[in-house]
Parts: C-alpha cells; structure tokens; sequence
C-alpha cells in the first residue's frame, strides 16, 4: 500500500516534518485514534473505521468549531497527518483522491485506476480476505466517486452501471447506506441479497442480529443537506450507528468507510451556511463510533 506518503504529528512526542506536502497541491488531513495498544506482540486492530470529510480542510474544521463553540471531537485525537492524494495529472478529484487512499496508488484523473487492468487491489478487498465484514456509508448517491473508490475496478469514474454491478456482484460490502440512484436499484440490490431500506425509520426497524447485507437507497442521488432537512431520510450519524451495530456482528472484525460527501459540495458553493452543518454532522457520526469503541481494544478510528 505505497506510492502516496505521509508525515505523522504526536501531540505527546512533539512536531515532525511534513516533508513538504502543504505546498504540493492536495493533501488530506487525516486523524486518527487507537483503542489498541499498537506495538505490543501480537497485537493488531480488528476493526478500522474511516471517516472522509470530503474537501474537509482545515478552515472548514475551524468554521465548525467556531459556530459549535468547541473542538471538533476528532480534534482531540492523540495523531494526525498529512496524506498526499495528488493524481497522476497532478491536483486531484475525488475519484483519483479516493483511490489513493483506497489502493496506495496514483491514478489519472477522474479514475478508479489502470486502464490495462483496472485491479488495483484496495483496502476493502484486503479485509475482505481476512475475512472481516466492511461496509460504506455517505451522503452522496451510492454509487459515488468516494464510496466507489473502495469497492469497484471500474476504470472511468462516470461509470456508475459497473460500479453498481460490482458492489452487487463483485466486492459485495455487507453495508451500503446513501442516495439511490445512478445505476443502484431496489429490484437489483434486493436480487443479490440485500435487505433494502428507503428512509429512516425502515432503518431503524433494521435487525442487526438478522442482517448480512443491507442497502440503504435514500432517495434518488445525493442525500439532503443538514441545513434543509432530511425529511424522512437518516442523519449520518444515524446511518453510521446502524452501519457498526450490523459490522460488529463478525468476529474476525470490520471495515467501515464513512463519508459526509456534502461539506465538500457546499464548499463548491461557498455555502458556509449549508458547509457547516455538515461538518457537525460529520463530527457526530465520528463520536457515534467513538462511543461505540469506549472500552475496547480493538478498534483503530482515521
């Protein structure tokens, strides 16, 4: 998983290098916190959980912490870094930016990866075969450039027909809760074997204990913003609980990918009204696994 780096920042041990990459174009911010002990023999994270604040930067993180009054929990993490996700053409798009996080591999712009082969393994993929469960959630349509990124060896990221037929068919995560649409249909899903769900409260009527594979087809493309309201629909955070309570029903462990796709969509906008609601949405889908992994030790949060 190479080909991108990243320079880490212990807030106990003191400032190391950047190496660089806040002058080169794109880089994600990223923050994590262990309730495993890394280093000790033997020991490894069962679960990982990652949350995407798409086009969340830093200014975006300190508009919501000022509206909010106080930290952003994830602020509180003990680690951050800066990950590079530049594409091979040089600035980035969510689809090439998704995938570097996804595979550790550069890809052209507004890709998913090789033209010749289009099998970059991802990260997904690899506790699949560990045999883990994973699941992807956000608040765009489904079949989106991020959530895709992790489980489709599409080649061009319009191409949403194959991206559909591959979470179905192909990489199959136990969990898929966003917008429908784009080529992602009840009748489809629920041919290959998912419990479907169109609003909140069929999610929340959702059995864990009962529930392998669950889509989650809110609507027709991307999810409401916070600051309009979702009517009938799941906030992400919701969304994200579900999403664990369903996950954490598999022994060997789980990924989970969480992405609040809107902070970025309104930030095309210059929307800080629409931005902000979203990164406190975000924040709290964050603490909703934070609390879920109180008391554990094998959990790693990004």
């Amino acid at each position: 998983m190479g080909h991108f780096h990243a320079s880490t920042f212990d807030r106990s041990a003191g400032r190391r290098s950047f190496r660089g990459l806040l002058g080169r174009g794109t880089a994600v911010w990223l923050f994590s916190c262990a309730s495993v002990a890394f280093g000790a023999a033997g020991d490894r994270a069962a679960n990982v959980v990652l949350f995407i604040g798409d086009g969340m930067g830093r200014e975006h993180v300190k508009a919501a912490r000022y509206f909010k009054g106080a930290p952003l929990c994830f602020e509180h993490f003990p680690h951050f870094a800066t990950v590079d996700t530049d594409c091979l053409d040089g600035l980035t798009d969510s689809a090439a930016g998704a995938t570097a996080i996804a595979t550790g591999t550069r890809v052209a712009y507004s890709t998913y990866g090789d033209r010749s082969s289009n099998q970059l393994p991802t990260v997904l993929e690899y506790f699949q075969a560990k045999g883990k469960r994973t699941g992807l959630v956000t608040t765009d349509y489904m079949t989106a450039a991020t959530p895709a990124a992790f489980a489709t060896h599409a080649y061009e990221r319009d191409d949403s027909g194959q991206v559909a037929l591959d979470y179905l068919v192909a990489t199959k995560p136990n969990v898929l809760l966003g917008g429908g649409g784009h080529s992602l249909t009840v009748e489809d899903a629920a041919a290959a074997g998912f419990a479907v769900v169109a609003d909140f409260a069929e999610l929340a009527a959702v059995d864990p204990a009962a529930t392998e594979y669950l889509s989650g087809q809110f609507g027709e493309g991307p999810m409401p913003y916070e600051s309009d309201g979702l009517g009938d629909f799941p906030h992400l955070s919701e969304m994200t609980s579900v999403a664990l309570s369903i996950l954490e029903r598999e022994p060997a462990g789980f990924f989970l990918m969480v992405e609040g796709a809107h902070i970025d969509h309104a930030a095309h906008e210059n929307d800080l009204a629409r931005m902000i609601p979203e990164a406190l949405e975000f924040d709290a889908a964050v603490q909703v696994a934070l609390d879920w992994a109180t008391n554990r030790n094998d959990t790693l949060i990004l």
